[in-house]
């Protein structure tokens, strides 16, 4: 073990990283060696095989009928609706491949992806009712275009929530109700446009404020009742003022914000958005201990470079991304959940799964298994072929020793060891089809470059019927027939629908129909929410260093814990 950190350089950026005296102590503890690519570029690659929002009509490869689906029609996999996937029809041992110890490893993994069924949409099939155009998501209800969620009924265009109902257009929260248009919020009501509330009932175009009921373009508050611009009025007053602003008309909407924007530059943010935690570095962190690195997560412990953990816990965890639900000992893997332990450079492996490594697909009582696909209540596996449990652990040894003396070298001279995540292009999707693209967003030549892919796909035969300014100003004025417009976007080149159930939150709220498609209000809220990147900066009260998602060039007035806590309690 290293008692220094260590400066290494990213094969894949080029750009030094640094390995320090705690990380070589986790990687010796797992038995894995160091990375060779920067905490940035694990994450990308890590969720370039993810594709949460691309969704396509194709034919179950098994019943024949259609359904929809993350993979295209004309990729060259086998799919299975999640019917299918789920029934004893299909045993992915039936699929199996001898490995081949004169062919790298990652050549016969790509060969058995091919081979092998694969799960057209990530759902928990058995839990998910009436909502067919979901993925990554599970117990849910009545959920349009909704990923990366759980528990969720009536819910619509949104990501990374869970308990929630009644919800139109959310990013990061739990526990909504009624809630519009949000960033990280949570166990709040009819709240709408905000960012970073907590249990607020009736608040709008609000920012970082906690327990505030009746409360508009606020910033900062605590416990408070009819503020404005964190003014303090009466009832009568808070009303006339709120009214004043026509929140049910779109030019309304867009004063507010304007407005509200404004007035939160001028005053303070806290370096790292989180409650009740304990030495930790990121954002948007919640109850979490010992955290280094971390974006998105609650009930993280002992933990680095981990990302989008919905749900309790994540622990003794490095570069994970997505999900949680008691994940212990795991490293440099992807959606992982329900009771993982010691999973390894896996993507989309969950329920009471253990010691499994470089697989995919793979769910409900899988221990002990290297390099699969797709399977279920399985032990002692490689390449999807059963083995006795001695001459499994002989075979794994084998072929990691064979992975470091013969290692897969891809187009773009990146070497690929034991010890690396998946290489780019086994990944079953394009990079303008994956998760990645919100995050780190890349031209098609650029993708090409770095050897990513592109998908081209033809433009949709749809006729545009209404221009966003042709649309009614007031939610009054909208009537029944704006269900049958086609409605260009105002952000991109594509058009969209305005859904019964949208419509009539729409109504319910007051507020009026979006302009652009859910895609570019996606796109929007992620913005709003920032990078998972930190950088150093200083904290604008004291002069102190600190890290944060908060570049320095930034407007933002940027505290440290303990200046905002002084300035804001």
């Amino acid at each position: 073990m290293s008692n220094i950190s260590e400066s290494r350089i990213c094969q894949n950026c080029h750009q030094s990283f640094l390995i320090e005296p705690d990380d070589f102590l986790f990687y010796e503890k797992i038995k894995v060696p160091p990375p060779t690519f920067c905490p940035e570029c694990r994450f990308q690659r890590r969720i370039i095989f993810r594709n949460e929002r691309e969704l396509y009509k194709r034919n179950c490869d098994l019943c024949k009928n259609d359904f929809v689906s993350t993979f295209a029609p004309d990729k060259p996999y086998k799919v299975y609706c999640p019917k299918c996937w789920y029934s004893d029809d299909f045993n992915a041992t039936d699929y199996n491949l001898d490995y081949d110890p004169s062919r790298p490893f990652f050549l016969q993994l790509r060969e058995l992806f091919l081979k092998t069924p694969q799960l057209g949409r990530v759902v928990d099939y058995a839990t998910v009712v009436n909502s067919e155009y979901t993925n990554h998501i599970g117990s849910a209800k009545n959920c349009t275009l909704v990923f990366n969620s759980d528990f969720c009924e009536n819910v619509l265009y949104s990501s990374l929530i869970v308990h929630s109902k009644d919800t139109l257009d959310c990013y990061m929260g739990d526990y909504e109700e009624l809630c519009y248009e949000m960033v990280d919020g949570g166990k709040n009501s009819r709240c709408f446009f905000c960012k970073s509330v907590d249990q607020c009932v009736n608040t709008s175009f609000s920012l970082n404020c906690v327990g505030c009921i009746d409360c508009f373009a606020c910033c900062n508050l605590r416990s408070k009742n009819y503020c404005a611009f964190n003014v303090q009025y009466t009832k009568d007053e808070y009303e006339k003022i709120l009214s004043s602003y026509n929140l049910n008309t779109y030019s309304g909407v867009l004063r507010a914000q304007k407005e509200s924007k404004e007035f939160f530059l001028k005053h303070p943010l806290k370096s790292v958005y989180g409650i009740k935690n304990l030495n930790v570095t990121g954002d948007y962190l919640f109850q979490s201990k010992n955290a280094k690195n971390c974006w998105c997560g609650q009930f993280y412990e002992d933990c680095a470079y981990c990302q989008f953990s919905t749900l309790p816990y994540t622990r003794d965890t490095y570069d994970m991304s997505e999900w949680g639900n008691n994940v212990e000992s795991c490293i440099d893997s992807t959606t992982i959940g329900e009771g993982a332990n010691n999973i390894k450079y896996c993507f989309s492996v969950w329920g009471n799964v253990r010691n499994v490594e470089y697989s995919v697909m793979c769910t409900g009582a899988v221990f002990d298994c290297f390099g699969c696909n797709g399977l279920r209540k399985k032990q002692y596996c490689i390449l999807n072929k059963q083995y006795d449990k001695e001459t499994y652990f002989k075979l794994r040894d084998q072929i990691i020793k064979n992975m470091n003396d013969n290692p897969y070298v891809d187009n773009n001279n990146r070497i690929w060891k034991y010890g690396e995540f998946l290489p780019y292009n086994l990944s079953f999707y394009d990079y303008n089809e994956a998760f990645a693209i919100q995050h780190f967003p890349l031209t098609k030549e650029e993708s090409i470059k770095k050897g990513f892919g592109w998908r081209d796909t033809p433009k949709s035969s749809y006729e545009i019927t209404i221009l966003p300014e042709e649309l009614p100003d007031n939610i009054n004025d909208v009537d029944d027939s704006i269900l049958k417009e086609i409605i260009k976007c105002s952000d991109c080149d594509t058009a969209f629908k305005i859904l019964p159930e949208e419509l009539n939150l729409l109504r319910h709220f007051s507020l009026p129909i979006p302009r652009s498609c859910h895609n570019c209000r996606n796109t929007k809220r992620i913005r709003l929410a920032g990078s998972p990147k930190l950088h150093n900066r200083i904290c604008d009260k004291c002069g102190k260093n600190i890290k944060t998602s908060y570049s320095p060039e930034r407007p933002e007035i940027i505290y440290c814990e303990q200046c905002y806590q002084k300035e804001v309690y």
